[in-house]
């Protein structure tokens, strides 16, 4: 009994070590981004997204904990505007602060993660005008830890952030086509 006992507790862990080992060729970063077309000037499209009190009316996140606790704090809008947030399991808590305000074309953001898990990441909206439309491309990239990398073994975490971003790009381009 004990002998099978130890067989099991050494295959677990080989079985363990050998995921690990695995995940750990994975790459170091990753790249979630999406990209939509919306029937806009990009100045329209670039005014909703530079202000964070404009980010309940598209914001997927906003849709997923109504009751979320929002404190929006430096410059209203551009380099500087800051935006904390702590929610439920499906939001969890943290801070993005606007980092570069470049109209019409491009908005990066500081994205720290405190819950459900710690993260620290960047966030840019890229606008690209081509006649009455514009290109608005959403990324977010960062450093995958190895923890993350295991993870990513099992949840496809592009296509689960990936289908937020494509909500929230739904969402911007049905209030930026009004």
């Amino acid at each position: 009994m004990l002998r099978a006992l130890t067989i099991i507790v050494v295959f677990v862990v080989a079985l363990g070590a050998g995921l690990f080992a695995f995940a750990a060729t994975r790459p170091d970063d990753f790249l979630i981004q999406r990209s939509a077309a919306i029937k806009a000037p990009p100045e329209k499209i670039f005014a909703i997204i530079n202000d964070f009190s404009n980010w309940p009316s598209w914001s997927p996140w906003q849709h997923l904990d109504p009751a979320m606790k929002v404190t929006n704090s430096g410059p209203a809008s551009g380099k500087g505007a800051v935006s904390q947030w702590d929610g439920n399991s499906k939001v969890g808590a943290g801070r993005t602060e606007i980092t570069l305000s470049d109209p019409p074309s491009r908005i990066t953001m500081a994205l720290d993660m405190s819950r459900p898990f710690e993260a620290h990441n960047i966030v840019e909206y890229a606008l690209q005008s081509k006649g009455d439309t514009t290109t608005v491309t959403w990324t977010m990239r960062g450093a995958r830890p190895l923890l993350a990398k295991a993870v990513g073994l099992f949840i496809d975490c592009d296509a689960m952030v990936g289908k937020d971003f494509e909500a929230g790009l739904a969402n911007l381009k049905a209030l930026a086509e009004k």
